[in-house]
This record gives structure tokens, C-alpha cells and sequence, in this order.
């Protein structure tokens, strides 16, 4: 069993990475249910299958899928990519897996941090979520990886990390009334350095719109390397994420990281806005747990969505004249990684979220 720690990462000398960070490999869940995957998960399937086959020619990818759809998960995917049966409640394991911490002598550990399906019982997603607050500690100890459980709701879309000690994250979710509203932001900020072994951490004040997460920060900006961050952009005053647009470039703009460099700010072009069409929403399962998705739903696009792999940058495309664009300005930043645009990437936003949204990535043992 994998050991728990009572101890704080931080005063272990456990730091949470970059993204741009070396991956020892990626983990994510299999799509079915019904009231969230239309048609029973199978079109969201395909795309799965394509996301997977890109990124493990980058680093191993491991697929957990249910008892029900185990077989069906093995047949689809190819025979190098682990399967493993879990039970789980959804697909979202960069937000049900651990924050994976590293330290400068070779270690890996993991945070758990409760999980309560983006609110709770108070604009939650779905219900239940038990067997998704149990994914992180799955993972942790399939790998035998030392275990920290966090004392608050988190998940780590809504968190972004430099490597070098500095966390960007929103007020709108980590400090909602349905997540840790209660314990007040100056609490808020130092379990945030405790737990991701930072030192600094810059608030925003919200997230994108019609983002079902309560304003997760995978969908306005993210750290491309240590000092710089990219964030999507338009300069468009009718694009509906504006006003949120400018107000998140003065703050960062405004902002210093942990280091004390000024921070430099790259703008990606943001997809049109998109809407559920009546077709979409007529495959969709209904009942009291679900979250009612209609035709003509706002739904939430971003191509700072990614997934960034070892080799591979995975960028979701809408069908958009941008998704050429977003993608060359993606390329000049990270020219080490081929870049892949995973067409019908819509599958996964009409669950709810992205690239990101469903992968986990567990970074390689380093030594400094």
C-alpha cells in the first residue's frame, strides 16, 4: 500500500511542476455515461482513441475504464496502451488524479485533494462523485507512489504551476461557496504554497464563461515555461470573454512570479463561440443528477486546452479559422513538440471541457 503522509510537501521539498516538465507518462478515464457522453459515450470513444494513440507515441498512456466498458475499452485502443479497470463516476482525471510533485533528488509524490464534482450539492455536475474522490488514490498507489491528502476541494484544472514556485489560479473557483469559500483567501493562499511547494501565488479574479468548472483557469491561461504564460485572447468587444479577457492580461501583466521576473504574456487567438445544436442535446440521457444540457447552450472553447506531451502538443480544433492560427502561435512556443489538432475535439467540450480536462500527466523523477 502507498504510504500517506501527515507531513506538507513543502517542508518535504516537493515542488509541483510545469507542464512543460518531463512526463513519465499520462493517465486518463473511458467516457459512458449517459447523461454526460451522448449517445452513451461511443462518438466521445473515437476521439478518445485518437487522443490516446497521439500521446503515447510521446510517453506511455494508461486508460481506466470501468468493469462495463473494460473489453470494449481494450478493443477500441491500441494493444500498447495499458487498460485497467477502475470505478469511476466520469472522465476527468486531470481533475479526480493527483497533483504529482517532484523533488531534486529523484522522488515522486502525489497530492489528493478533495474532490466534490465541481460544487457539490451546490452546483455540482453530477452525483454521485464518490468513486471520482477515489481516483487520485487508485493511481497513487498502482504506481506506489507516496500519498498526501490535502485538507480542501481543488482540482487541478483550476490550478496552474511554474516548476519554480509560482501558482496561477482564480478566485471564482478555489474560493467559491461550493468549494473553500469558507476558509477565506489568506488560508486559502498558504495551502496552495503547502501543497504545491510554491511560494507565490497570483490570483484572477474569474475564469472563461459558460465554463461548467466554476472558472478554471485550463481555459484562460496557463505557464509556458518558467516566466512566461500564454492566455487566449480577442480583441473582438462582442467576443462574450472580453471584459475577462482584459481584465486577466492587466493583472498578469501587472504581476511578478515567484522569482520576481515580470511575467511575459503571450496572446492565443480564441475560437467563435459555440452552441449545443438541438441534435447534440436530443443524445444526451436526462434525469435529476444530470446538468441539463440544451439546444442552445453556451459552451465553453479554448485552444489553451492542450495537452503537452514530451514530443507531442496536442491542440483541440473547432471547425474555426483560428485553429490554424492558435496552432502556429503554439508551435513558435514550443518547438521541441510535434503539433497534433484533434479533430471533432466538440466531442469532449459537449461532456464539459478539453484536451486538459481529461488527462492526467505524471512527470518523470528529476535530479537537480
Amino acid at each position: 500500500m502507498a504510504q500517506t503522509l501527515t507531513s506538507l510537501p513543502r517542508n518535504d521539498g516537493f515542488r509541483c511542476p510545469g507542464e512543460f516538465e518531463p512526463k513519465a507518462g499520462c493517465w486518463l478515464g473511458w467516457p459512458e455515461r449517459p447523461d454526460v457522453w451522448r449517445h452513451g459515450g461511443k462518438p466521445a470513444q473515437q476521439v478518445w482513441v485518437a487522443i490516446c494513440s497521439a500521446i503515447a507515441d510521446s510517453e506511455p498512456v494508461t486508460v481506466c475504464a470501468s468493469a462495463a466498458q473494460y473489453a470494449n475499452a481494450r478493443a477500441m485502443l491500441p494493444p500498447h496502451i495499458r487498460v485497467l479497470e477502475m470505478s469511476v463516476n466520469d472522465a476527468w482525471f486531470r481533475d479526480t488524479g493527483p497533483a504529482w510533485l517532484l523533488n531534486d533528488h529523484g522522488a515522486v509524490r502525489g497530492v489528493d485533494f478533495q474532490f466534490n464534482a465541481y460544487g457539490g450539492l451546490d452546483g455540482g455536475l453530477y452525483f454521485p462523485w464518490d468513486r471520482d474522490a477515489q481516483i487520485a488514490q487508485k493511481i497513487l498507489e498502482a504506481e506506489r507512489v507516496a500519498r498526501y491528502r490535502a485538507p480542501f476541494i481543488a482540482e487541478m484544472g483550476g490550478i496552474q504551476c511554474d516548476g519554480e514556485g509560482t501558482v496561477l489560479t482564480t478566485e471564482q473557483c478555489l474560493l467559491n461557496a461550493n468549494r473553500n469559500a469558507r476558509l477565506g483567501k489568506e488560508a486559502m493562499t498558504q495551502y496552495l504554497l503547502d501543497y504545491l511547494g510554491a511560494s507565490k501565488v497570483i490570483w484572477l479574479p474569474r475564469g472563461c464563461k459558460f465554463d461548467e468548472t466554476d472558472g478554471h483557469i485550463d481555459d484562460l491561461a496557463c505557464f509556458v515555461s518558467p516566466g512566461e504564460v500564454v492566455m487566449q485572447w480577442s480583441d473582438d468587444p462582442s467576443d462574450p470573454q472580453y471584459d475577462i479577457y482584459q481584465e486577466a492580461y492587466r493583472i498578469l501583466a501587472a504581476s511578478t512570479d515567484a522569482r520576481g521576473r515580470q511575467l511575459r504574456i503571450h496572446k492565443l487567438p480564441a475560437p467563435a463561440p459555440l452552441v449545443w445544436t438541438a441534435e447534440e442535446a436530443a443524445g444526451l440521457d436526462h434525469g435529476e443528477h444530470a446538468m441539463p444540457r440544451l439546444a442552445g447552450t453556451r459552451i465553453c472553447a479554448s485552444y489553451i486546452n492542450y495537452y503537452l506531451g514530451n514530443s507531442v502538443l496536442l491542440v483541440p480544433e473547432f471547425g474555426d479559422p483560428n485553429d490554424v492560427a492558435a496552432q502556429r502561435v503554439l508551435a513558435a512556443l514550443f518547438p521541441q513538440q510535434r503539433v497534433i489538432g484533434i479533430a471533432n475535439a466538440r466531442e469532449i467540450l459537449l461532456g464539459g471541457g478539453s484536451l486538459h480536462c481529461i488527462t492526467s500527466a505524471q512527470y518523470a523523477p528529476q535530479q537537480r
